[in-house]
């Protein structure tokens, strides 16, 4: 399977399936002869609007690829990109950069938060930066959904490895972008911190609208989306709708190496998984 394109494509009103993003054909390969590694083989997927999906696989099987792709981060060797209506594939920097500004909003693993700021500013960074007027209504929203009214005069040496990430996701999500997109999101977090942060995700999900896409090792953190692809070798190999910690897990293991089987990653995530079956 290499293919994860929506299965509808008219809704109850005649119209077509929302699409936030989407990649037809696409290869991303480096070096060449006999040094070329294919780290996208021939990919179609669909990122459905107002959809939470995790894209989940061994080290090196594609997913972070994948992700830097469909957020304009990287190019492609052959095949399509679209964000919206757009087709992004050969648009020059300067366009992209614009499109990446407005139309996306990103979280990494580093919070990338300045020290001389504190949580509001840092929220509204990007805004301000590219001139555009905060919506104050729906800033207001962001920070209810993340839980951060009482922190945002606080700069960030005074916030929580978790605090911090909520800041960064409250930035994602305050220019109001098409899709955010997740590259590890939790992995600097405790359990509980990283639990707190995937709860605000799937809130603004389910509160907000928001399309997001989460790059994860973490059964968990999977068990929190809608939607979970599974890579390997490049490839779209497997996907599962309203996904578990358990049912994730027992997937994994499927597409684990050969006498590698897939384990949760760090005790206490495996603790979790544990927890949560029991």
């Amino acid at each position: 399977m290499t293919t994860a394109v929506a299965e509808t494509w008219t809704g109850g009103d005649g119209g077509r399936t929302a699409v936030a993003a989407a990649a037809r054909q696409v290869v991303k390969a480096y070096g060449s002869g006999e040094t070329r590694v294919v780290a996208l083989d021939h990919v179609d997927v669909d990122i459905e609007r107002g959809v939470f999906t995790a894209i989940m696989g061994p080290s090196g099987s594609g997913k972070s690829t994948l992700m830097h792709c469909l957020a304009g981060l990287d190019t492609v060797t052959s095949g399509s990109i679209r964000v919206g209506d757009q087709e992004i594939t050969g648009l020059k920097d300067k366009k992209l950069t614009r499109l990446r500004r407005d139309r996306i909003g990103f979280i990494f693993q580093a919070y990338n938060l300045l020290p001389t700021l504190n949580a509001a500013e840092n929220i509204t960074l990007p805004m301000d930066i590219a001139g555009r007027k905060v919506d104050r209504a729906w800033l207001g929203r962001v920070v209810d959904t993340v839980g951060l009214g009482g922190r945002l005069k606080h700069r960030p040496n005074q916030l929580s490895g978790g605090q911090q990430q909520r800041v960064a996701v409250a930035r994602a999500l305050a220019a109001r972008p098409e899709i955010v997109f997740g590259d590890e999101p939790t992995g600097n977090l405790d359990s509980r911190s990283g639990a707190e942060v995937l709860e605000f995700l799937r809130r603004s999900v389910d509160e907000l609208g928001q399309t997001t896409v989460m790059v994860t090792h973490d059964p968990v953190a999977a068990g929190y989306a809608d939607r979970v692809l599974y890579l390997a070798d490049g490839r779209i190999v497997d996907e599962m709708h309203r996904p578990t910690a358990e049912k994730v897990l027992d997937r994994m293991r499927m597409f684990a190496p050969a006498g590698e089987p897939h384990r949760a990653r760090g005790t206490r995530t495996a603790g979790a998984v544990a927890g949560s079956a029991s």
